[in-house]
């Protein structure tokens, strides 16, 4: 048994050992549980890929005279700003589109620009063009202004994002006999192509799949700076189908994450179009497990081999709410680059980048060992899970799987 003091002292005096969560896979096959659990201090995890539900608050900061945004209306570079707060207090949202964007008028449109694309250059120590609207007041009598402004110049600058990191996703695939467009990319028609979403075995939630470490107050790698973990995310929802060992076989959990933008990297939140369906935003993000106990390191041992996600018609099933899943395949199977479904060979490819993960897990162990980032004691745990939905087996379930098919 440890705690997270002890790691933080070990962290401090430079002898902390930190892992990445694919080198824990090997450092427990050629060790063992108990003696890697004893070694191991930490194990870092990352994923890199879309997260919608992402955005950033900013206090702009008085202009002369002054005016009250809260009320008006607020563009950044012609990306429309939520203003229903303050006077100058405006929230920005990755998926928010000028208001001249032609979006699906002509299907498939390309949504070239969006709130993530601002995000991202704001980071980049670009200039952007601020034009306000307002009604004007007594204290506030000003009631238009057209600026440029950088995000040094604002006071405070939030990446605040409601849902990241999801623990597992669907596979989307695509039974009609016409290409749709979707937040899963381009799928073909008649079963042409399967995308999935998730960095598998690096995957932050899926190395803590019971959440025992994982909580409010969790420092965190965000966008390239410091975050912190402020709530459970939107749509988190832990009770679903598990396997023996705890991984959900299903979307389960989720992070409301939260971190000063003026810290970030735009190499870590990319501004992205998603043809026919909208802009939206990449996201970086890397949390550090700390190896309390044999039980914490076992979890973090997760290969891609033992994640199973479901495979899910996005042509019919997923937009009307229907529970038909077509079956179930494995990350390893996903990253072979092909699956079974209905009979016929399926090429997969995903939205999200392995390699970019694996960055980012070494570059938070590189941190940790450092001694630039220690460890912080959740405040409070994420909702949990109830036991006997995590220990069912799948016969007990009696969910098919496509594991012997692929």
């Amino acid at each position: 048994m440890k705690t997270i003091s002890e790691i933080n002292e070990r962290i401090r005096k430079g002898q902390a050992v930190v892992v990445t969560a694919e080198e824990i896979i090997d450092i427990v096959k050629e060790k063992g549980v108990s003696k890697a659990a004893r070694e191991v201090d930490v194990v870092t995890t990352g994923t890199f890929g879309p997260m919608c539900s992402s955005g950033a608050y900013f206090n702009l900061g008085h202009s002369k005279p002054r005016i009250k945004i809260g009320g008006g209306r607020a563009y950044i570079n012609d990306v429309p700003a939520y203003t229903g707060f303050a006077a100058v207090d405006v929230i920005l949202g990755c998926t928010a589109i000028p208001d001249d964007d032609p979006r699906n008028r002509m299907h498939p449109g390309d949504f070239l620009y969006g709130g993530g694309h601002v995000i991202e250059e704001l980071v980049a120590g670009q200039d952007v063009r601020l034009s306000v609207t307002a009604y004007g007041t007594d204290c506030y009598p000003r009631k238009k202004l057209e600026t440029y402004i950088n995000l040094r110049d604002i006071n405070e600058a939030v990446l605040f994002n409601p849902r990241n990191a999801y623990q597992n996703y669907n596979v989307a695939v695509n039974l009609s006999s016409k290409t749709i467009y979707t937040y899963m990319g381009v799928l073909k028609p008649n079963l042409g192509n399967a995308n999935y979403c998730s960095a598998g075995q690096l995957s932050p939630l899926l190395n803590d799949p019971l959440y025992k470490t994982i909580g409010i107050g969790t420092r965190i790698f965000l966008g390239g700076g410091v975050g912190y973990v402020a709530w459970q995310g939107t749509q988190h929802n832990p009770g679903v189908l598990r396997t023996e060992k705890g991984v959900p076989r299903r979307g389960a959990g989720t992070l409301a994450v939260i971190g000063d933008l003026k810290q970030m990297k735009s190499q870590w939140l990319r501004g992205i179009s998603m043809q026919g369906y909208g802009a939206s935003m990449i996201v970086g993000i890397g949390i550090p497990i700390p190896v309390l106990d044999e039980e914490i390191l076992r979890y973090t041992t997760v290969t891609d081999a033992d994640i199973f996600a479901p495979v899910v018609d996005y042509s019919e099933t997923y937009p009307q709410r229907k529970p038909d899943v077509l079956g179930e395949v494995s990350y390893a199977q996903l990253k072979n680059g092909r699956i079974e479904v209905n009979g016929k060979q399926v090429p997969t490819s995903s939205l999200s980048s392995y390699p970019r993960a694996v960055e980012i897990a070494r570059t938070l162990q590189g941190w940790i060992k450092k001694g630039d980032f220690t460890l912080t004691e959740a405040v409070a745990p994420l909702p949990g899970v109830e036991s006997g939905i995590t220990l069912k087996s799948l016969e007990e379930r009696k969910i098919e799987s496509l594991e012997g098919a692929g």
